[in-house]
């Protein structure tokens, strides 16, 4: 291969960057072979740094990235080398290219990047990478794992500046027997959010959904980290409350909207469906007054058309029976005009107002209005604080969005430190 040649080769391949020159290419069925040796002769011993006498020659192979959507194949001839200093302890060593790949590697330093790269911003599976590499699944999935531990968790200031933190819990095994083992606690740092600097960052997911798992993650953290954290977001689970004031007394805890609105819209539901129950003698059907508003009792009150508030007005109206389910409805609908209110001030006063106008002394027939008064009552502190500091689990919930996408690329996980990794790579924190 003449220079020119050979510039050329280097150019389309860049084999320049990584500090080698082309000096032959092949290719086989499924793979371009390129034989390639390093650009500088370095014959210095790593232990006694003596420059040594050339023995012979040996090949590396390494996998490198595709050329023409082919997987490819490095072939490096590396020089060996005798060592000339009789007190070293080293008799044979060759020339290194650490620059070019990883000791004992299969696969080049700038491969490695591009898988984390095909896995990170473009969501490829694990499977469609390893095909366009032409190795292994386990060897993709193995490297892409390690550098991201190694970029992400194993960096000294991985957990530095976090000040608000978000923890929601996330299912990432689907099968029958529901229960801890198919959960995690996804930790968030909601820091770049409030500052504006950025998204949110995904910082963990420990297993199980328990005051446990949170407190003992939350427990291995230093003193600073923790003196740090000044707001945590959360659901309406009690164990992630009583963690949070267990570990971190100096934080406040906040209940997040969603889940407030969400819980009075399940009470909603549940009330529907009891007195559809009641007046109809069966389940909801095409016609039913109650099933006919099932979507428009949930929608809040300033998106909806003049047709739908008829049909509302008609449904709730026409029927004392329907009474309980209009009740519940204003309950709701004040909740959500708590909270959107632009005036903090007033919205948490709002939201006090409907907290206390249900928590006791509802008469009878109102069970599940009830039951969401006691509930919320007790997280009233955690609901207030919201209107204060306006952090909200939200980013926390758009994450969670993000892996149940990544388990349908993968069609499911087995290995839970896997999923874990996978999951760092996937919340878009490598993307830069």
């Amino acid at each position: 291969m003449t220079d020119i040649t050979g510039l050329v080769a280097d150019t389309i391949c860049r084999t320049v960057e990584l500090g080698l020159t082309i000096t032959g290419a092949a290719i086989s069925e499924n793979l371009t072979h390129i034989d390639c040796r390093p650009v500088e002769h370095d014959p210095r011993c790593p232990t006694c740094v003596q420059p040594g006498r050339l023995r012979d020659h040996v090949d590396r192979i390494l996998t490198d990235l595709p050329v023409v959507r082919h997987p490819t194949r490095l072939r490096v001839r590396i020089p060996r080398f005798t060592c000339t200093d009789d007190g070293c302890e080293v008799t044979i060593f060759r020339q290194r290219i650490d620059t070019v790949a990883a000791p004992k590697a299969s696969t080049t330093r700038r491969c490695s990047r591009w898988i984390l790269g095909r896995l990170a911003i473009d969501k490829m599976s694990v499977a469609a990478v390893a095909r366009a590499l032409g190795v292994g699944w386990n060897t993709v999935n193995t490297l892409a794992a390690s550098l991201a531990r190694e970029l992400v968790v194993d960096q000294p200031g991985h957990l530095d500046g976090v000040r608000y933190l978000g923890v929601d819990e996330h299912k990432w095994k689907h099968r029958r027997g529901q229960g801890d083992p198919d959960f995690v606690t996804v930790i968030v740092d909601l820091t770049p959010v409030i500052d504006g600097t950025g998204p949110a960052r995904l910082l963990d997911m420990v297993a199980g959904r328990s005051k446990a798992a949170l407190a003992q993650w939350l427990g291995k953290r230093d003193n600073n980290f923790r003196s740090r954290v000044q707001v945590v977001a959360m659901d309406g689970f009690a164990g992630y409350r009583t963690a949070t004031a267990e570990a971190l007394p100096a934080a406040r805890a906040v209940m997040d909207p969603f889940h407030v609105v969400h819980l009075a819209a399940e009470k909603l539901t549940v009330c529907r469906q009891r007195i559809q129950q009641a007046t109809c003698g069966h389940r909801g059907r095409v016609g039913d007054p109650l099933y006919g508003i099932r979507r428009i009792l949930l929608t809040r009150t300033d998106l909806l058309t003049d047709k739908q508030k008829d049909k509302l007005a008609t449904a709730l109206d026409g029927d004392d029976a329907h009474l309980p389910v209009e009740v519940t409805a204003w309950c709701y609908q004040d909740l959500i005009a708590a909270y959107a209110n632009p005036d903090k001030r007033a919205g948490k006063l709002a939201m006090f107002k409907c907290l206390k106008r249900i928590r006791t002394g509802l008469p009878a027939g109102l069970e599940e209005l009830a039951q969401l008064g006691r509930s919320l009552w007790k997280r009233r502190r955690e609901i207030l604080a919201y209107f204060d500091v306006g952090v909200s689990n939200g980013p926390v919930e758009a994450i969670n969005g993000r892996l149940e996408h990544l388990r349908g690329i993968a069609l499911g996980f087995r290995n839970l430190d896997h999923y874990i990794l996978r999951s760092l790579i996937h919340s878009g924190q490598l993307q830069e």
